[in-house]
């Protein structure tokens, strides 16, 4: 297992009329962060806010390459990114629990944040196909190149962690500086990781370990 401090590349916020960050996603142009009563598109080349779509985002948010995906309270809802219609919803199995969401091999990956769980569920019907557990409290949760990563948040400690998708093993891990909380999780598709933090109103781009 290998440890690295976490490089905070950038940091955006924190945003108007934005109390908490709770789940962020990644479409390729815009970076999605989920605010209580709104889900907002960041550009992160200007970090400007280009739009909010006026949906309830309590927890994970992610993107399958055509829609949005974004947790509210116990459920799960399929949303149109162009006009934040809800399109479908099914239940989320942490029944209000559930932190992070992300889309990967035709699934969702959703984080259990007390129950210390991922699990990988149909997203058409919200059955429970598999479940990982986890050595520490889950928020965020992500794929990049087959690797399956995971925010942590306790107390002032935070970190994010490469895990085995079969053990839940820990692989690698990128400490965040105390006080600097993960909510939320997504990667870019290359070096970097969007985090959401949490009451600090702002996301913050962290490097990717080599």
């Amino acid at each position: 297992m290998t440890h690295s401090q976490a490089e905070i590349v950038k940091e955006y916020g924190p945003f108007p009329d934005v109390e908490q960050v709770h789940g962020v996603t990644y479409d390729g142009t815009s970076v999605w962060f989920a605010a209580g009563d709104t889900l907002n598109a960041l550009d992160p080349k200007t970090g400007k806010t280009l739009r909010a779509l006026d949906v309830a985002a309590h927890a994970g948010t992610a993107f399958d390459g055509t829609h949005l995906f974004q947790i509210a309270e116990d459920r799960i809802q399929k949303l149109d990114p162009a006009s934040g219609r809800v399109l479908s919803t099914i239940p989320a199995p942490g029944e209000g629990s559930d932190s992070g969401l992300t889309w990967a091999e035709g699934s969702l990956w959703v984080g259990n944040y007390r129950g210390r769980k991922i699990h990988r569920i149909d997203p058409e019907t919200g059955d429970i196909q598999n479940t990982i557990e986890c050595s520490r409290l889950v928020t965020g949760v992500t794929w990049i190149d087959g690797e399956l990563w995971h925010g942590t948040w306790d107390g002032d400690d935070s970190d994010l962690r490469h895990i085995d998708p079969k053990t839940g093993a820990v692989l690698d891990t990128v400490t965040m500086p105390p006080g600097t909380g993960v909510s939320g999780l997504e990667s870019d598709g290359a070096d970097l990781f969007y985090c959401g933090g949490g009451r600090s109103g702002t996301v913050r781009a962290v490097r990717k370990p080599a």
